[in-house]
């Protein structure tokens, strides 16, 4: 039988000879004396779902809002399918945003908010009605097309914004905190229609957001930002599994952080000092160190063992007590107080339904990992 060909990887930013859709080229956004956005340069890609993440204040809907032509850039230049936007006010670009309120029209039905902006757009009227079915059928709302918003669940209201935002096929849609109205089930249901419907548009989405969850589902790839600056752009596994700096390892999702001092030990080895009196960790990098340099080593809750005897298999053993408990269903956080009183997380899954935890308050635990589990950062 002949090798099926394994699915194409979507990844445009790995090849030299793609030419992106949007290219911000040394952006600089002040408000007085406030820098926003500070020299930026990006690069996204057509097809893609890009989420810009960070906290409150980082320039992530500043950045939004100067693609919509909401805002002008103080410097530099923004190139929206090779051409400068800057000049080009908003309504006469081919963008879209959906705002996080809906802003749906109370007193039309759900087809009506749909055909808004179509009736205004140079489409033929023949066509209107064919456009609007398409997009409630994608949408799945078909059922719901003679009703009022207000006659709707708040999902199906996103569901109704998307559809209008889609219908005019602009190249490019926002989304400022789409689904931060909804509950966090109907959130988590929702991130996945989304992601279905923007990749039968083949629309590029870029959604701004401050839930690493989310970012982390949806997106083909993940902007941190910090105080107007990228702190790393790269796919949600990358972020996770690679940070680039202590700030990013930290804002997505639990890590444990020790910090020490490093000394190689082979080309592809170190030993980190962390605690006067205890063994180094090992952890395997390739990053270039100074003798003896200041370095932060950080690992997931989900890459450490939890075991009431060392497993002297694993290259990482310390020693605690448990003193907190954290049961989620499908897993257990476990915070163990180490012996040289830092606190670390651990999480194990439950695989088995068991009446009795294997692990409970105040007992001595061991928490061990392997060489590779963690990453070696230098900021």
């Amino acid at each position: 039988m002949a090798e099926t060909n394994p699915q194409k990887v979507f990844a445009p930013w790995e090849d030299p000879t793609a030419v992106p859709l949007i290219r911000f080229e040394a952006v600089t956004k002040k408000f007085g004396t406030f820098t926003a956005i500070d020299n930026l340069n990006l690069k996204i890609y057509r097809g893609e779902f890009f989420a810009l993440l960070g906290p409150s204040g980082c320039g992530k809907t500043t950045l939004m809002r100067m693609l919509a032509g909401f805002e002008t850039p103080s410097e530099g230049a923004i190139w929206l399918d090779g051409q400068n936007v800057a000049p080009i006010p908003p309504n006469k670009r081919p963008v879209n945003m959906m705002f996080q309120s809906y802003a749906l029209f109370p007193h039309l039905s759900v087809w009506e908010n749909i055909a808004f902006g179509l009736k205004r757009s140079d489409m033929p009227k023949d066509q209107i009605g064919e456009r609007v079915q398409e997009m409630l059928r994608l949408t799945r709302l078909e059922q719901f097309a003679k009703r009022k918003p207000h006659q709707i669940s708040g999902g199906q209201r996103q569901r109704v914004a998307l559809a209008r935002s889609l219908a005019k096929a602009p190249k490019l849609l926002l989304l400022d905190e789409p689904l931060g109205a909804l509950d966090k089930k109907l959130r988590q249901e929702t991130q996945f229609e989304l992601m279905d419907i923007q990749e039968k548009t083949g629309t590029t989405f870029v959604i701004v957001t401050h839930d690493q969850e989310e970012a982390m589902t949806v997106a083909t790839r993940v902007a941190v930002m910090d105080h107007g600056k990228l702190i790393q752009v790269a796919t949600p596994a990358g972020i996770y599994e690679t940070p680039n700096s202590v700030y990013v390892a930290d804002f997505i999702g639990e890590v444990n952080i020790f910090e020490g001092a490093a000394r190689r030990i082979s080309d592809d080895m170190v030993e980190i000092d962390y605690a006067e009196g205890k063994a180094p960790l090992r952890a395997v990098t390739s990053e270039a160190l100074a003798p003896a340099q200041k370095v932060f080593f950080a690992v997931r809750p989900e890459k450490i063992l939890v075991s009431h005897q060392p497993p002297h298999e694993r290259a990482n053993e310390v020693k605690g007590k448990i003193v907190d408990i954290a049961y989620l269903g499908n897993i257990s956080t476990y915070r163990v107080r180490l012996e040289t009183g830092q606190m670390v997380s651990a999480q194990m899954t439950n695989a088995k339904r068991l009446a009795r935890r294997d692990f409970t308050w105040e007992d001595e635990v061991w928490l061990s990992w392997t060489e590779t589990a963690g990453v070696v950062l230098t900021r």
